[in-house]
């Protein structure tokens, strides 16, 4: 559970770097979440009577709860993803690219799947604490 809400306690920290644990197990949190609230809302607004017309309207107040979990979990859905972006040493700028369609989304994708640099690098120490590998060539 710690990995899961990680990210909710560094809410707008976009400095440093974050590990694929812990922007995967977020992203799975925040799914799981989501298809928790459409259990509950969906078999809600279609129990109780009335025509179709009225079930439409409950449907669209059963998407309320989304949209306002959906916008509070924006900003530390974009705060992990340039905190692993840094993880790679890659300017957090590049989550720019999530905007341009179909592409641009695949390409975060790609890169949310790649390991992080190991060792320090410019946005700070390594989240796995592994050490600094020219740090062996000093001893060759």
């Amino acid at each position: 559970m710690h990995w899961m809400l990680l990210p909710l306690k560094r809410y707008a920290e976009f400095h440093g770097r974050s590990t694929r644990t812990e922007f995967w197990m977020y992203t799975l949190f925040q799914a799981l979440l989501m298809i928790l609230i459409l259990a509950i809302a969906i078999p809600v607004a279609m129990a109780t009577g009335g025509d179709e017309r009225q079930a439409v309207d409950r449907m669209l107040w059963a998407m309320v709860p989304i949209v306002v979990i959906a916008l509070g979990f924006a900003v530390p859905t974009i705060a992990v993803t340039v905190r692993r972006l840094h993880d790679q040493n890659l300017s957090g700028w590049l989550y720019l690219l999530s905007f341009v369609p179909y592409l641009g989304g695949l390409a975060i994708l790609v890169m949310m799947c790649l390991p992080g640099t190991k060792g320090p690098n410019r946005f700070g120490p390594d989240p796995l604490g592994r050490p600094d590998p020219d740090v062996a060539k000093v001893f060759s």
